[in-house]
């Protein structure tokens, strides 16, 4: 509810500058128009962050984040080629902003453009400007474990942690590439290190019971289920439990 109130009063401001009825400057209306359709977009209501997101097209075109919020709404609404014109057209818009750069990188790794997502995301980490390289490490890394290249994704991971040691996303992705390698014992030691350092997550603790489960452990696996159905009973994991599915 609270969200919803914020979207009114949003766009609220987008057809009012608190000026006597007189209209905010298009480009204005633009960034509120894009706001408004992130917020619709994360309540689910894809309808109403395409018509919010295509008023900001026609009030700013040429703003680099209008266009990234257009990529990314069209991308939901599974609308390719138009997610990625918006990509790409956000992409040359803010070629100096490596945010946005990061956000297109994505983009081509999700749609398949492996090598041209992994060579930008290199740009990105490398860039003065990008204050987290290390995010950018992994999401490379990501986008190699993808295509079945776990000897450069392990790579990019353990990068990561040499600008950010202990960093959650690149200690759970190598563990996961220990698991899936059929490696239980190298998994275990990344969720202790994880454990150690940071709060418990349910992916964390199904890869816990799922290392356990292949050393056969498994009254140890039951101590890591046990904690993902009382910390975390909605999560995707405990129902994966629930339903008897062990991967």
């Amino acid at each position: 509810m609270r969200v919803v109130m914020l979207v009114a009063g949003l766009a609220a401001c987008a057809g009012n500058s608190g000026q006597l009825g007189k209209k905010a400057p298009p480009a204005k209306q633009a960034e509120t128009n894009s706001q408004i359709a992130i917020e619709y977009m994360k309540l689910g209501k894809l309808a109403e962050a395409r018509d919010f997101v295509e008023r900001a097209l026609k009030e700013d075109p040429v703003n680099a984040n209008v266009q990234l919020t257009a990529g990314l709404v069209y991308e939901r609404l599974g609308d390719m080629p138009t997610a990625e014109r918006a990509y790409a057209t956000a992409a040359r818009l803010g070629k100096n902003d490596p945010d946005i750069q990061n956000n297109y990188a994505g983009f081509l790794c999700r749609t398949g453009k492996t090598a041209a997502g992994e060579k930008l995301f290199g740009e990105v980490a490398h860039n003065p400007l990008y204050r987290t390289p290390e995010i950018a490490l992994v999401n490379a890394g990501v986008c190699l474990r993808g295509t079945g290249d776990m000897l450069d994704a392990q790579r990019y991971f353990n990068q990561a942690l040499t600008i950010r040691p202990n960093m959650p996303e690149a200690l759970l992705q190598l563990g996961s590439v220990a698991i899936d390698q059929g490696n239980g014992a190298e998994a275990l030691d990344y969720v202790h290190r994880l454990l150690a350092v940071n709060p418990a997550t349910p992916e964390v603790l199904w890869l816990g019971f799922r290392a356990e489960r292949k050393l056969g452990d498994n009254t140890a696996a039951a101590v890591f289920a046990r904690r993902v159905q009382t910390e975390f009973p909605n999560s995707e994991q405990a129902l994966l439990m629930r339903s008897g599915t062990d991967r």
